[in-house]
């Protein structure tokens, strides 16, 4: 299999690695999508990563919660992602680094861009965590971010279903399935796939996002390789 695309931003869900635990780290989740990520690396892939929170923390569990420290706890859960993907990583032989947008020198290096493109050229896989290290922002803008700033060709957005659908396939079974979109579809339709802050600056920077089922994991390897899969989504929807 030859790769389509030479520098990638993974987009991992924290969900995704619960596996069917529905909380925590599920390590046999974990490692199985590890396994696929070293695939894509020995390709010659050029990767990064930015990993959710969802799997430990999801924003405020009140209403006198304040918003920003709720935001911090989410940007700490990344954080432990991140961490856990690099051992996984690591332990397939896979050389790895986290680089975090909030300073927590003992245990991550804190993110510049310099370094982290100088990571990517020597084989290594980043790990972005703790988001855009400010409340507000999502890990899907924070994704969008990084992307653009290390240039990569595409953003690849593993999620829970296998496409975008014009509603919820689970709930609806005539949903329509798209496998091209602008994102002013993705803004005027209001289509979920990211939130809109990220979806705009993925349009104004013309970042095209592959949107895929990570209940295969070997769809990651197909994505790089550019196999019909998904949706992608570009500027133009072509």
């Amino acid at each position: 299999m030859e790769a389509k695309y030479k520098r990638v931003l993974l987009k991992v869900s924290g969900e995704a690695l619960a596996g069917d635990k529905g909380f925590g780290i599920d390590e046999d989740t974990m490692t199985n999508i590890c396994r696929y990520i070293k695939k894509v690396v020995d390709m010659g892939v050029q990767v990064a990563i930015v990993v959710g929170g969802g799997n430990i923390w999801r924003g405020r569990s009140s209403e006198n919660m304040d918003r920003t420290r709720a935001d911090h706890m989410g940007m700490l859960a990344t954080a432990i992602n991140s961490l856990g993907l690099c051992s996984a990583l690591e332990a397939l032989g896979v050389p790895t680094r986290v680089e975090t947008a909030i300073e927590m020198r003992q245990i991550a290096e804190p993110y510049i861009r310099g370094r982290a493109v100088r990571h990517m050229e020597k084989g290594r896989v980043v790990i972005f965590g703790c988001g855009t290290g400010n409340p507000f922002m999502s890990t899907d803008t924070a994704a969008a971010l990084r992307a653009v700033e290390m240039e990569v060709d595409v953003i690849l957005l593993a999620k829970k279903v296998d496409a975008v659908y014009d509603s919820d396939p689970n709930i609806n079974p005539d949903a329509k399935r798209y496998t091209k979109l602008s994102f002013n579809d993705i803004l005027s339709k209001n289509l979920g796939v990211m939130d809109s802050t990220a979806a705009s600056m993925c349009r104004d920077n013309k970042m095209p996002i592959l949107v895929f089922g990570l209940n295969d994991p070997e769809n990651i390897v197909r994505a790089v390789c550019g196999e019909n899969i998904g949706t992608l989504v570009n500027y133009e929807g072509k």
